[in-house]
């Protein structure tokens, strides 16, 4: 014994070499099997298909995000069983032999959902129509998948050294149990303050200074409006440099007289469009007031059409919206906008959550105001609109209690968010034989719902003085996405599926909640009329619904249809663009 103990003593020290080729298989033997079994069904759900198709990138990504997450529910559930000092799992040989079984199937799970992932995209891809792809690319995804979920898993055990160190320093004034659970409040504490109050606003503050650069920016292609009934125009009381780049996207892409004439073959008027950029003037109602001397300047409340329209986050107004409007009425329109924000919608609740609905608020009081004062057979029509954020910042413009005595005409609000105060309450009290995409709400006198399929017709009673049309895609993550999806289905699950969801698609607790959740994110890169991305042919109908044009036949509807599919189309090409949501 003592010959065999010096010779092992003689014996080379492990280098960093023979450590790092040994690292790996301590790695594995140091994951919980039951965070394994776990992870394993949460990364084979979450290639099963969701709302919007998903790239190999993507789907790596999201994959590798839902095994760390079941990984870690496994683990904690294994942590808190020790906790609570229940009898340990069995460890012998037969529990080892059992691992090694338990890591085949896992193994072999993974292939076969991988296998199938194709499938699954296509299911997704076709009622869209998208090409059909041939791989889901496998190798990508379970490659991104492993790196993922090791990062995950690795942060996860920052985490919880964290916790354990900070327990241990609490041993010394509190019982066992009590340090252990106040170590990983004060850890998961430490762990959020330095994500939120480091790296979130380390990623703000870029984010913020990129865009607000893009705002700025001077698109060569879009020059100064000559037209003094132009917003931008040297008689105009806004500066065409302040308006910001959506700004003067907005004014210098609309259809001219010259073009609706030409297309309509009768009279037109040129349509107003009237825009207040963030650096129009320094506060909210600063510059909704300018935005109403605007208005006055150029003879807005002459028109027989009058829409407020809220932008989205970016300030970016659709011109897939604007345009059906604007050929309906033969050029009879203005349309007003103030900018409240030049970041994305989803940037611009995280920084400023209210400061849209507060800008869109002021808008409605200078201008309704106004309007309100102004004969009765001689004002426009008012109503309001807003695509994603807009429409919700729209909605909470106006309360209903402050205008009853003299209501505007109506709305026209698409793609709204889920947290959407009406459409929440016309969805939830929705009629019991509507699905929830499609809701029939009460007798279809003050709100319809719209889709690609033109369902406005379908109420019990015609339209009364207000009407309010939402237009939204079943396959829209923007408007359908529910918090409570991680523990229970939505309930536009329930009933027949919309026009372009798969019928492979499922609910799965946790995992549903992750796929939906990078929707949202990914909800503009669907074709037009899909996803988050509404097309001008859609809007044509909720138009004539809400605003009732006179003089167009259904073979003029359907003609106006193609065209301004065309010009949308056209125009995103002219500037370089995808023709998608600016949002």
């Amino acid at each position: 014994m003592n010959a065999l103990a010096k010779a092992i003593r003689q014996l080379p020290a492990p280098g960093p070499s023979s450590f790092l080729q040994r690292l790996p298989g301590r790695f594995l033997l140091s994951l919980c099997g039951t965070g394994v079994w776990l992870g394993t069904l949460f990364f084979a759900a979450s290639l099963t298909p969701s709302l919007v198709p998903r790239s190999g990138l993507i789907q790596g990504v999201l994959s590798g995000v839902a095994f760390a997450l079941g990984y870690g529910v496994g683990a904690g559930f294994r942590g808190l069983w020790r906790f609570l000092r229940l009898p340990p799992w069995d460890e012998s040989l037969i529990g080892r032999s059992l691992k090694v079984g338990a890591a085949a199937t896992c193994i072999l799970i993974a292939g076969l959902f991988l296998w199938r992932a194709s499938e699954w995209q296509n299911s997704v891809r076709l009622p869209m129509g998208m090409a059909p792809v041939d791989s889901a690319r496998p190798v990508l995804v379970g490659a991104l998948s492993l790196v993922i979920a090791i990062l995950g898993i690795l942060l996860a055990r920052l985490f919880k050294a964290m916790a354990r160190g900070i327990t241990h320093l609490l041993d010394r004034v509190a019982p066992r149990r009590v340090s252990a659970i106040a170590g990983t409040i004060l850890a998961a504490a430490l762990f959020w303050s330095i994500g939120n109050g480091l790296l979130l606003r380390a990623g703000i503050r870029a984010l913020d200074a990129s865009y607000r650069e893009l705002d700025s920016s001077m698109d060569s292609g879009m020059r100064q409006p000559a037209d003094p009934l132009k917003t931008g125009s040297e008689a105009s009381l806004l500066k065409w440099a302040d308006l910001g780049l959506m700004g003067r996207s907005a004014i210098a892409f609309g259809p001219t007289r010259a073009e609706i004439e030409r297309f309509t073959g009768q009279p037109a008027m040129e349509p107003l469009r009237i825009y207040a950029g963030l650096r129009s003037a320094g506060s909210i109602e600063e510059r909704a007031a300018l935005a109403l001397a605007e208005m006055q300047r150029v003879g807005a409340f002459d028109r027989s059409v009058l829409v407020i329209a809220t932008p989205t986050g970016t300030g970016w107004l659709d011109p897939a919206s604007q345009m059906p409007l604007e050929y309906l009425h033969r050029g009879d329109v203005a349309t007003v906008a103030v900018q409240y924000s030049y970041l994305p919608s989803w940037l611009a609740l995280m920084v400023e959550p209210d400061y849209g609905a507060d800008t869109a608020r002021a808008l409605f009081r200078k201008v309704y105001d106004h309007w309100h004062k102004l004969p009765r057979d001689r004002r426009p029509r008012l109503y309001l609109h807003g695509l994603s954020l807009g429409a919700l910042n729209s909605d909470l413009s106006a309360d209903l209690f402050d205008v009853i005595g003299d209501p505007h005409q109506g709305a026209l609000w698409s793609g709204p968010p889920f947290q959407s105060r009406t459409w929440l309450q016309a969805t939830h009290e929705r009629s019991p034989r509507s699905p929830a995409w499609l809701p029939r709400f009460r007798d279809g006198s003050v709100i319809r719902f719209t889709g690609q399929r033109n369902a406005l017709a379908q109420a019990d009673a015609p339209w009364g003085p207000m009407r309010i049309v939402y237009l939204q895609y079943a396959s829209d993550p923007i408007t359908f996405f529910e918090t409570q999806s991680a523990f229970r289905p939505p309930a536009w699950m329930k009933g027949p599926r919309g026009p372009d969801v798969s019928p492979e698609l499922r609910w799965y607790p946790l995992v549903t909640f992750l796929q939906h959740g990078l929707d949202m994110v990914i909800a503009t890169t669907t074709p037009m009329g899909h996803g988050h991305v509404y097309a001008p042919e859609h809007y044509v109908d909720a138009w004539i619904a809400v605003t009732q044009p006179r003089g167009w036949t259904p073979a003029a509807i359907a003609r106006l249809k193609s065209h301004v599919a065309r010009r949308v189309e056209n125009q995103a090409i002219e500037k370089g663009e995808p023709p998608i949501t600016t949002d």
